[in-house]
């Protein structure tokens, strides 16, 4: 039988029935699949479909569909508890995951990607409700902050079991998707029957919430979805195409970026707390016009497989302080908001995600470095946002327009 406790009554139960301790657990989980697709993608891609720059980019662009339909979670919340529907999606993320391998053509990669996209777009939402909800605001920051580095130790597993292991045991894809999927599986469905379900004290909105005074948190959304984009479809696909990076040096590099990631996301969360989301977000974005504009070089200067892979270690840990977006939005949003926002940020997050990877996969063919420049662009435009939020955000006070003393919240 299903228990309920409010989050007071929680902080009763043993350290690892707690919703914090779920966090973790669900931190834990959500790389193990996600990850090990991720890492095999562009390798799997091109030497099973011999997929190009367009192909790849159609196969981002259906993989943000889902992302952009985010906005169906709220109809979804009102059948289904948050905390359910998070563990559910993570099982649907681990199910396409592992069995990925079994069908090499370019119809069923893309069929199981949007399947394993509806999984992890719709878990990244509930879960940032959740942490929203259950994390108090002075150790937001913080506790953010060390789940970035869970999450990264995950991925760090992941990472070095395939780089290391993958030559001497002779593994296939199939063997790793299924290993991942089936673990992610296995976590979740552990804490769908173990966890009781928590109580927010705040019951969510269950519809579509708008609201003016967050307008400048949608933005900085829309452009980060953007942003990412390019990181994430384009950076790992020229190690490969480029440099020629096979499975095991493309997993290596991602090790680098996790093992400095365990280090530096909990420092993140500290920064953050003491400087301020303004600070944090000025200092990511001009990281990132710099690591964009340095991407371009690699492809006008020629620059060796050495520089382009310390700005992809770099373009990793810059995009670390985008959780000094989810802490500015719990700052200024409603109690009762967190779930609705949510799900209409990370349909905002995706609007471009739908369109851009395909057409920069064109524009790809034709110059890399101009995607490069282009993400630069992007990054000065969220710069240019983010001098925007005021030091200390609070509910009437979410720009720097809207006066220093706070205002009744709409």
């Amino acid at each position: 039988m299903m228990d309920f406790l409010t989050l007071d009554q929680a902080k009763d139960q043993p350290l690892w029935r707690r919703p914090v301790t779920l966090l973790f657990l669900m931190a834990l989980a959500m790389p193990v699949a996600f990850f090990t697709w991720y890492a095999l993608l562009n390798n799997f891609v091109k030497e099973v479909a011999d997929f190009d720059g367009a192909d790849i980019g159609l196969l981002h662009t259906i993989r943000e569909i889902p992302g952009f339909l985010s906005f169906l979670v709220i109809f979804l919340i009102i059948v289904l508890r948050e905390q359910v529907l998070g563990l559910v999606s993570l099982m649907l993320l681990g199910a396409a995951t592992a069995i990925t391998a079994w069908f090499p053509q370019l119809t069923g990669i893309m069929i199981l990607t949007f399947l394993s996209s509806v999984g992890f777009h719709y878990y990244e939402t509930v879960n940032q409700s959740l942490q929203l909800q259950w994390l108090p605001k002075d150790r937001a920051p913080q506790i953010l902050g060390w789940l970035m580095a869970t999450g990264s130790a995950a991925t760090f597993c992941v990472y070095f079991v395939i780089m290391v292991l993958w030559e001497p045991l002779g593994l296939t894809y199939n063997v790793v998707f299924m290993a991942g999927g089936g673990i992610t599986i296995g976590v979740a469905l552990f804490a769908l029957l173990a966890y009781p379900q928590y109580e927010s004290p705040h019951p969510q909105i269950k519809r579509l919430v708008l609201r003016r005074r967050y307008w400048l948190y949608y933005a900085l959304q829309f452009m980060s979805g953007a942003r990412r984009q390019i990181f994430m479809v384009f950076a790992g696909f020229m190690m490969v195409e480029k440099f020629g990076f096979a499975v095991h040096e493309i997993a290596g590099l991602y090790l680098i970026n996790l093992v400095l990631n365990m280090i530096v996301a909990p420092m993140l969360g500290r920064i953050v707390a003491r400087f301020g989301e303004r600070n944090a977000l000025l200092f990511e974005y001009a990281g990132l016009v710099c690591v964009f504009l340095a991407y371009g070089g690699v492809y006008f200067f020629d620059w060796g497989f050495q520089v382009a892979a310390v700005l992809y270690v770099l373009d990793h840990m810059f995009f670390g302080l985008a959780l000094a977006l989810k802490t500015y939005f719990q700052k200024i949003g409603a109690p009762g908001d967190m779930a609705p926002t949510a799900a209409v940020a990370f349909t905002i997050n995706h609007i471009a995600a739908v369109f851009l990877p395909v057409l920069l996969g064109l524009l790809w063919l034709a110059s890399p470095a101009a995607v490069f420049l282009l993400a630069a662009g992007m990054a000065m435009i969220s710069f240019l946002l983010a001098a925007m939020i005021p030091r200390h955000p609070v509910p009437g006070g979410e720009t720097v327009f809207a006066g220093a003393l706070p205002q009744a919240a709409e």
